[in-house]
């Protein structure tokens, strides 16, 4: 599966509050993620899924690009989520826990098995150390024809959780494993986004954070407050100067008397093939900010 959403900002909402659906589906957060899971207290599961359920089936929110966390394969309420959602065509289920390529497998079966329309793309969460490790062989998966998975999102908190670890404000302990999921995601043409920012008011260390992931090369990141959307967009969008760099460039090859040359001096600087990609990958995504604005 090619993925072609955009995704710098992904907004968990709980699903439980049908009031804060509706405002978040008025936010400028390119995904909407509408939390089954952790976002609700199990006495809420049955009220959450017909709030979500409800709210997609709104035509404003529809169009919106909607993700729904369910909660995790052999919980009891899993089933039960993915079902109430099939026929609604969210832009994508995100499975939480997923630590194997089997895992990989059940949710994709499940989704089939249930009459999720094709369309619908499969989320999954590395969230543990296990789905670390696991992370080359679980990629793998998106290279099969049949495949629905298009994105991975790291959760970070349970994985510093389960490696005792601690939260630091450049979060030492958890680079090594955003890297090793991020190689393993690129390798496979996956999406991948980076976790939340718990501390809401602690704006400095959450746009320094963003900087980080974003030169580590995530496409975005989770949010838990839609206060945090604006600093995301500024770190995961290309600046009017590297758009402005990026189109003398797509330029520079495209001239006649550059034709098959892999190395051209453009603005006192060697470029080659490599950077014309990157440069029209920067378009692209230029391109498809200033589309999201008209919507």
């Amino acid at each position: 599966m090619t993925h072609t959403m955009l995704c710098r900002s992904a907004l968990y909402t709980p699903g439980a509050n049908p009031a804060i659906l509706l405002k978040a589906s008025r936010s400028e957060a390119d995904v909407l993620i509408f939390d089954l899971e952790d976002a609700v207290a199990p006495e809420s599961k049955p009220l959450a899924r017909e709030a979500v359920a409800s709210a997609l089936a709104d035509s404003a929110v529809a169009a919106r690009n909607v993700v729904v966390r369910v909660n995790a394969i052999g919980s009891t309420w899993c089933e039960d989520d993915v079902r109430a959602v099939a026929a609604l065509r969210p832009a994508g289920i995100l499975f939480p826990k997923i630590n194997t390529p089997e895992d990989v497998r059940v949710a994709q079966a499940m989704l089939s098995f249930y009459g999720v329309p094709q369309s619908t793309a499969l989320w999954c969460m590395i969230e543990t150390p296990r789905a670390i490790l696991n992370a080359p062989a679980m990629g793998q998966l998106a290279l099969e024809a049949d495949t629905r998975m298009s994105t991975w999102v790291l959760g970070t908190n349970d994985l510093v959780k389960d490696l005792r670890g601690r939260h630091t404000p450049m979060r030492e302990g958890l680079v090594p494993m955003l890297a090793f999921a991020l190689a393993a995601a690129r390798a496979n043409g996956l999406c991948v986004l980076d976790g939340v920012h718990n501390d809401i008011q602690d704006t400095d260390g959450f746009a320094a954070t963003c900087e980080q992931g974003r030169q580590m090369g995530f496409d975005g990141r989770t949010l838990i407050h839609p206060a945090q959307i604006e600093t995301c967009h500024r770190a995961y969008s290309p600046s009017a100067q590297e758009v402005e760099d990026a189109r003398v460039v797509v330029e520079a090859f495209a001239l006649p008397e550059n034709e098959g040359k892999g190395v051209l001096k453009v603005g006192g600087r060697m470029v080659e093939l490599l950077h014309a990609q990157i440069a029209r990958e920067t378009l692209a995504m230029d391109a498809a900010i200033a589309q999201a604005r008209k919507v």
